[in-house]
């Protein structure tokens, strides 16, 4: 379990001295108390997160917002086999109104070998502002009296994995897009996200077809999204995996099937108007917060 420390000590605009960057590490076996992020699996969130970074949820310190970054294949080509942890703040928080934020931060890293934590432990305040937002080595973020954190997991196990939603009268549906009422998978809440006339390059193409977490969380998602033929088994399918894409903030395609197939009765994916689309969810991983 990794773990940082981060105390807010001021707030505002002010001058300030060059600040310090050495580093003072040491032994200790008091815990952090504020904020911490527990993985359980190491190894699997490597694997997902590869060359990116891992985001924890949001987390709020003395008002002010934030959020862990963890890099665990390093933040570079040169810092492969290095990992690396950042803390970053909220946009809100420092642009409305403008303010610099000094934080005095502290970054733990638990040995179970010895059941205590290596601490490091800034020697001045670090500055965040709106040119530099982040700043980083290691995990775990903290003010006394608090005891918050998350516990990430991949599951693939799902319960529910599979939900299918019906479009009555397809013809005449006139909106962009349409949202299907939200359903439960794997203790997780999602709706489908159909554009019946295509979004961005499946504009007026295709059919667009997306899966979405219902409440915006960001997930690693391994799944299959099907349009599903009502007169044979030739559905069409495609498989989705990894973190949410930045358009839809979720899983999917713009052209998922072309609007000539779905026109054309003879293939069987509109019946009388209706068209089925279907997810079958097979893995997720999850953001448990613990308070």
């Amino acid at each position: 379990m990794s773990k940082y420390e981060l105390k807010v000590t001021s707030k505002g605009s002010q001058k300030h001295e060059k600040l310090k960057t050495a580093l003072l590490p040491y032994w200790r076996e008091r815990p952090p108390t504020t904020y911490s992020v527990t993985f359980e699996s190491f190894g699997k969130m490597m694997e997902l997160v590869n060359n990116g970074y891992y985001e924890s949820l949001p987390f709020t310190v003395d008002g002010i917002n934030w959020t862990f970054k963890i890099y665990p294949n390093g933040n570079s080509d040169t810092t492969r086999g290095l990992i690396y942890l950042y803390v970053k703040i909220d946009d809100s928080s420092i642009t409305d109104p403008p303010l610099d934020v000094y934080a005095e931060i502290k970054f733990f890293v638990y040995n179970y070998g010895i059941s205590e934590y290596y601490t490091y432990q800034e020697v001045e305040p670090v500055k965040f502002d709106s040119v530099q937002q982040e700043w980083g080595r290691w995990i775990d973020v903290f003010v006394a009296q608090r005891n918050k954190s998350e516990v990430f997991s991949y599951d693939e196990n799902i319960s529910n994995p599979v939900f299918t939603w019906s479009l009555p009268n397809f013809s005449t549906l006139t909106l962009d897009s349409y949202t299907s009422d939200p359903f439960s998978s794997g203790d997780r809440n999602w709706v489908l996200k159909v554009y019946p006339n295509g979004d961005g390059v499946g504009k007026d193409n295709s059919l667009s077809l997306y899966l979405l977490s219902e409440s915006n969380e960001k997930n690693y998602v391994r799944a299959t999204l099907r349009v599903l033929n009502q007169i044979g088994s030739d559905n069409v399918e495609k498989p989705v995996e990894g973190w949410p894409n930045a358009a839809e903030n979720g899983w999917g395609y713009q052209e998922f099937i072309p609007l000539a197939d779905l026109q054309d009765a003879t293939k069987g994916f509109v019946v009388d108007d209706l068209l089925e689309v279907e997810v079958e969810i097979m893995a997720i991983s999850k953001q448990t917060p613990i308070n």
